[in-house]
């Protein structure tokens, strides 16, 4: 059994019988001290035939689930989501905390400097082990939560690296993060490692003026959907779920419609549903859309590759007309505010495609993945539809990559 506490106090329980989970609310619990918006209090049982998909958020995927597989299979002869949870539950920090039977642990901080300017593997190795039960992170690239010490402060980041299969991830994500910043679009703090093999994502669940942790929940566990079931969605179900729970209506609006012109623009085909998400205060009483995190564009490495939601039914990448569209008819914002984003996220592609020249020029290595970065960007100015990217430009990429 898990015990669920919201300001030190005991809200629920969560526990597994035989195939169902069962979460459990004790008596005289106020919605404003809910587990999550998927979750208010007003219910007393909640009955799952599969893990919950609120907590699925917090399981590990991709890379660190092999880790911790090797690991509780060790222990326990089998796994299964309840106990890998179970094993990371304790270390969670958030609005909502956990007890279970495995004690919470404290955990040491590394020196921001040493973290930027020794990005090899053998730092990652070591920083993933020493954080490895605080891991409580979906995403499949190689990651690790770590406090890491900068002058002033410790603060909590996810670092990011990368493989042979996505070379250069980390700049990829750095400059579509940067491009989205420049669009007006709120996004995590980023900082990027002196040989470029680091990408430190700043966690933004936590409010320093308030010194308080918000409430975070993905849009998939808003639509009672599952990890596998990420994919299957469309960008007019997200944003009516974003629509009906954001307090300040017109700006989440605004964000979520920049957001999906630029993952469009930037040719980022894993826009999915784990990738959008809410943060609310302690009471529940302001909700707005998250910063924008985990974009990057999808094309380089996967020529063929496709939007991971549907928009008009379809999943390919939609000309001007039909974003401006669907700002008008599922964003509910008028002709005028749709022009304006549209125009500032051109804008904003223009300046990233200016940046990434001027980076090539002194960083060599990332040439391949930057000019094909580039190529994408320059089609994506046209305004025009495009099922994938024209073949004309991938074979370009073959050429230049035999010569």
């Amino acid at each position: 059994m898990i015990q669920i506490l919201k300001d030190n106090n005991i809200i629920a329980t969560l526990e597994k019988d035989n195939k169902n989970f069962i979460l459990n609310y004790k008596d005289n619990i106020e919605l404003k001290d809910s587990i999550s918006l998927s979750l208010p209090a007003n219910k007393k049982y909640y009955i799952f035939d599969s893990f919950p998909p609120f907590f699925e958020t917090f399981l590990p995927e991709g890379y660190l689930y092999e880790i911790f597989k090797n690991i509780i299979m060790k222990e326990y002869g089998n796994i299964d989501d309840f106990l890998l949870f179970s094993f990371l539950a304790a270390n969670i920090d958030g609005r909502i905390k956990f007890h279970t039977d495995l004690s919470k642990l404290d955990f040491p901080h590394f020196d921001i400097d040493e973290v930027l300017n020794n990005d090899d593997d053998d730092l990652f190795n070591r920083i993933l082990h020493t954080f490895l039960n605080k891991n409580a992170i979906s995403g499949v690239q190689p990651k690790t939560i770590a406090f890491i010490k900068d002058s002033i402060q410790t603060k909590e980041y996810i670092l990011k690296t990368w493989g042979n299969e996505f070379p250069f991830l980390s700049e990829n994500e750095f400059f579509c993060i940067k491009a989205l910043k420049y669009a007006g679009v709120k996004t995590v703090n980023l900082k990027l490692s002196k040989n470029k093999k680091f990408l430190l994502v700043e966690k933004f669940n936590y409010d320093k003026n308030r010194d308080e942790f918000l409430g975070f929940e993905e849009v998939l566990s808003l639509m009672n959907k599952n990890r596998i079931q990420k994919y299957s969605g469309s960008y007019e179900q997200v944003a009516k779920i974003i629509y009906g729970y954001t307090t300040d209506k017109l700006e989440s609006m605004k964000e979520f419609y920049t957001m999906t012109v630029m993952n469009f623009l930037l040719k980022n085909g894993d826009a999915h549903l784990k990738n959008f998400g809410l943060l609310y205060d302690n009471n529940i009483k302001n909700i707005v859309i998250s910063p924008a995190y985990d974009v990057v564009n999808t094309v380089v490495y996967l020529f063929k590759d496709k939007p991971a939601l549907t928009l008009n039914g379809q999943k390919i990448w939609h000309d001007k007309d039909k974003l401006i569209e669907f700002g008008i008819k599922n964003c509910f914002l008028n002709k005028e505010q749709v022009l304006k984003i549209w125009d500032k996220c051109i804008e904003a592609l223009r300046e990233i495609i200016k940046e990434i020249k001027i980076y090539i020029n002194n960083n060599n290595d990332f040439k391949n993945i930057g000019e094909r970065m580039i190529d994408i960007f320059e089609i994506s100015l046209s305004g025009e539809k495009f099922k994938e990217i024209p073949h004309e430009i991938t074979r370009s990429w073959n050429t230049n990559k035999k010569n």
